[in-house]
């Protein structure tokens, strides 16, 4: 699972690719390490967080929740991101479709 549920949020774990052809959710993948996670894509390139802010944008739109209820843990200048995603977890599990 590329998630960890919480009482109040969830622990997601993200790969992300900037300068994408567009802004998307790509399904869950597993790496090389056997580790699984989200796959999104963005059109933003990863410059002065502008990449990080598309992400949450995305992740917060797709999980139907605001975007200040998603925040990034850790990995904030490389591809693999550790996000908290406030609300209802099995909510947004389902809206994820994870």
């Amino acid at each position: 699972m590329p998630y960890r549920r919480h009482e109040h949020h969830i622990s997601l774990t993200v790969r992300l690719t900037p300068n994408g052809s567009r802004d998307a959710i790509d399904g869950v993948e597993t790496d090389a390490a056997g580790e699984r996670h989200l796959k999104a894509r963005v059109r933003a390139a990863p410059e002065k967080g502008l990449a990080n802010k598309a992400l949450i944008a995305l992740v917060a739109k797709s999980a139907g929740v605001a975007k200040s209820n998603v925040s990034i843990l850790s990995g904030d200048t490389q591809r693999k991101k550790i996000l908290r995603i406030e609300g209802d977890p099995e909510d947004i599990v389902q809206r994820l479709g994870l």
